[in-house]
């Protein structure tokens, strides 16, 4: 049992703490009528959904299908790494970055392994990682902290795309830039094997759109999750099992946790000075340490400038590697790989990592008109 305890600690670290961090809050305001004022039950059901979403488009072999026809245009490692890039800094807008990585790591450890240089598949997993964070920024639906901020503040499209995009273009730009470090050296693509089942695709294709549809409010909430239950339970209820419940849940726990906290008169007075002008810097720092998830939620109770604390949670992806989640399964997965040289990737990690933080701040703090 003992056992069973910590290797679920070591597995969803977040969802322990967020968990923990909510019971303690408890004892200092007990459970009453204003927890449920403290859940953003949108937020939850677009995340439920969107996840069944892709989850059905991956089964049906669309990703599948597409990497393998885009990955056959590459001829080099270069252009090879170039074009995983890509893939996971345009996916990632759509599917996540959590979903891109788990996409196109695997496959990038299939396709390097007959490329002896164990440096340009490190290297090639690292942009990756950084291109799907950075990619994932750049719309409501690419990443678990948009989704809450765009629906807590009441963004429009044209003030996320206003806040975003400078930092997103600025941050594919340096990306292809890093490519140039990798060998021009041939290689071997892809095998061409994957097929497309067009009902789940056109099926899922469609609860996708409603998604889409309700995150801009378009259609409402319990109407999208009615109809996702629905087809799940017509079409294939083993995709209920493909939902990251463990997210969910931190979600779950940090909205008790910062509901609690918010009401503690001289917390609320401490975050709201610090925050006060200073919620992009805040917003990073504290991603470094409880990653980007959990600090858009904690902040969230103690500022206004949701445009702010949007792009400083984005960027404070960037860092270490506990900064976004979505860098810590690109890590996993690598760990799995025979050849794995952890300690070089991590150095290499943080190294890019670290550079595109700084260009990217010193690029915020110059513009005329920051955010906010």
């Amino acid at each position: 049992m003992k056992h069973k305890i910590l290797t679920f600690c070591k597995a969803q670290p977040v969802l322990v703490i967020a968990f923990v961090l909510a019971v303690l809050t408890m004892f200092l305001i007990p459970p009453d009528k204003q927890y449920l004022e403290y859940c953003n039950f949108t937020v939850l059901i677009e995340l439920f959904s969107l996840m069944i979403a892709v989850a059905g488009l991956r089964n049906a072999g669309i990703f599948d299908v597409m990497t393998e026809f885009l990955l056959r245009k590459a001829g080099t490692v270069r252009k090879l790494a170039v074009l995983l890039i890509l893939l996971c800094f345009f996916s990632a807008m759509l599917v996540t970055n959590d979903v891109a990585l788990l996409t196109f790591v695997p496959l990038t450890l299939l396709l390097f392994q007959n490329i002896p240089e164990e440096k340009s598949k490190i290297f090639t997993i690292v942009l990756e990682t950084v291109s799907a964070n950075m990619g994932s920024m750049l719309t409501p639906v690419g990443n678990p902290q948009n989704l809450y901020l765009y629906d807590t503040y009441h963004l429009t499209a044209g003030q996320f795309i206003r806040t975003m995009l400078p930092s997103g273009l600025c941050s594919l730009v340096m990306l292809v830039l890093f490519t140039f470090l990798l060998p021009v050296q041939e290689c071997e693509a892809a095998s061409g094997q994957a097929k497309i089942s067009k009902k789940p695709a056109v099926i899922y294709s469609i609860l996708f759109l409603f998604c889409l549809l309700t995150v801009f409010h378009i259609i409402p909430d319990w109407l999208c999750l009615l109809v996702t239950i629905l087809l799940l339970l017509i079409t294939d209820k083993t995709l209920f099992k493909k939902v990251d419940y463990a997210l969910l849940g931190s979600f779950l726990c940090f909205f008790v946790f910062v509901g609690n906290m918010a009401r503690i008169e001289a917390v609320r007075s401490f975050f709201s000075a610090v925050l006060n002008g200073h919620e992009v810097i805040v917003s990073v720092l504290l991603s470094q340490i409880i990653s980007n998830v959990p600090a858009s939620v904690m902040l969230s109770g103690f500022t206004d400038n949701g445009t702010a604390l949007l792009l400083g949670v984005n960027l404070g992806g960037l860092g270490t590697l506990i900064a976004s989640m979505a860098s810590l399964i690109s890590y996993q997965c690598y760990r799995t790989d025979k050849k794995a040289q952890p300690f070089r990737y991590l150095l290499t990690f943080t190294g890019i990592s670290l550079i595109m933080l700084s260009v990217l701040l010193g690029i915020y703090f110059l513009l005329p008109n920051p955010v906010g």
